[in-house]
């Protein structure tokens, strides 16, 4: 081979490796940690946001408690989208949580659900609701009351009827809000206690009853960048307070806390 063959063929592998330098530098990608109640409505979010932008989003879902306790160890997010102020309030204090970034997005319902075909309909939930008779000898299912957001609210507004002494031991108390739903959805639980969301989400169940707003704190979902987050999360943060995310979050039953484009 010529000296000039040689050259070129350097210049060649030169140009190859850039491009494909710069070809992964194009391949941008952030890790969303979202509340359980989240996945359905995010999903169809997070496909329009990538179809927008290029940037490519990797969402897991779980019980905001269990998330932030995985990014309190380290775990790779990059947003954090909680059900309750709890958990980001947990973040904040801990210091993995950038709170220039944080806002309140969206509210929601609890609900008292039961399955589809449940003789149960209609029920009054307020003072002296007497949860217990209800359920009889059967489980309730909702997330642990302990840590998991929709517990604690479902525990918050049983207390302030004078139910929860009595239902207490009846509970059935889950990982998450989507794992109660679907002990009820599959009829192992013929009561839970979940968000109005999820109730929209599963043709398997119905809302018999709603929780008096004033029954619990607020249901709120502030979300925020982390400490360590990339750039692009910044443009997802913005996205997720758009017209055409806060069009999707009111489709499946949330309700915006924010003003557009604020």
């Amino acid at each position: 081979m010529s000296r000039i063959s040689r050259f070129a063929t350097i210049v060649l592998a030169f140009f190859a490796v850039l491009g494909a330098d710069f070809a992964a530098g194009q391949d941008k990608s952030i890790t969303v940690f979202a509340a359980a109640s989240m996945r359905n409505a995010l999903d169809d979010i997070n496909a329009a946001f990538t179809k927008s932008t290029g940037i490519k989003v990797a969402a897991s879902y779980a019980a905001s408690s269990a998330l932030m306790k995985q990014i309190e160890q380290g775990a790779p997010a990059d947003v954090f989208a909680s059900a309750d102020l709890d958990w980001m309030d947990y973040g904040s204090r801990k210091k993995v949580i950038n709170d220039a970034t944080r806002v309140n997005l969206l509210g929601n319902q609890l609900v008292l659900i039961a399955p589809k075909d449940s003789k149960l309909d209609n029920v009054t939930i307020g003072p002296g609701f007497d949860l217990a008779k209800l359920a009889g000898d059967s489980r309730i299912a909702t997330g642990d009351v302990k840590v998991v957001p929709v517990g604690k609210y479902a525990k918050a507004a049983l207390e302030k009827l004078g139910s929860w002494q009595a239902a207490a031991p009846k509970f059935a108390m889950m990982e998450n809000v989507r794992a109660a739903l679907i002990l009820v959805a599959r009829g192992e639980a013929p009561l839970g206690i979940v968000y109005s969301t999820d109730a929209k989400v599963e043709p398997r169940v119905k809302i018999i009853g709603t929780f008096p707003a004033d029954s619990h704190p607020a249901i709120v979902y502030p979300v925020a960048a982390t400490v360590t987050a990339k750039p692009e999360a910044n443009t997802y943060l913005s996205y997720l307070r758009s017209a055409a995310a806060k069009a999707v979050f009111e489709r499946y039953g949330f309700v915006s806390l924010i003003p557009l484009g604020s």
